[in-house]
């Protein structure tokens, strides 16, 4: 993992729990922390495609850290597919191409986790989400 890709994880990290403490509610902190991570690597990069991939990697953080504090894997996941979409939104950016680096990086981090984890997930962002038909790609699977 990059050092920039561990910064952030302790950024989603961070603004999970203080968050969750605060006032609770996971959804809303996931949502949040997933579109203002969009909006930073814009602003860091200028570069659509370095937004996405922090995406996923903010995706991936959030899954491994609700997991480790025993939360909804399938509610974080929605919710990082939602705060991606809401952020490209703002930004003028390929809503589509959001939700999928969104969906992808919880999927990839929550077959990290185990079976059971990933097909939670998987569950959770099938389909469309928010009104966008969510894509995912599973670059974690091994031909056969």
């Amino acid at each position: 993992m990059s050092e920039q890709s561990r910064s952030l994880a302790a950024s989603v990290k961070n603004s999970i729990v203080s968050t969750v403490k605060g006032v609770g509610e996971i959804t809303d902190a996931v949502v949040d922390t997933v579109s203002g991570s969009l909006a930073n690597a814009i602003k860091r990069t200028g570069e659509a495609a370095a937004a996405l991939d922090a995406v996923s990697t903010t995706a991936a953080a959030l899954i491994k850290n609700t997991a480790e504090v025993g939360g909804d894997l399938g509610s974080a996941a929605k919710g990082a597919v939602e705060g991606a979409i809401a952020g490209a939104k703002g930004l003028g950016l390929s809503t589509g191409n959001a939700a999928s680096a969104a969906a992808t990086g919880a999927l990839k981090a929550a077959g990290e986790i185990g079976s059971a984890a990933a097909a939670q997930v998987r569950d959770a962002v099938t389909g469309t989400i928010a009104g966008v038909k969510v894509v995912l790609k599973e670059p974690f699977r091994k031909a056969v």
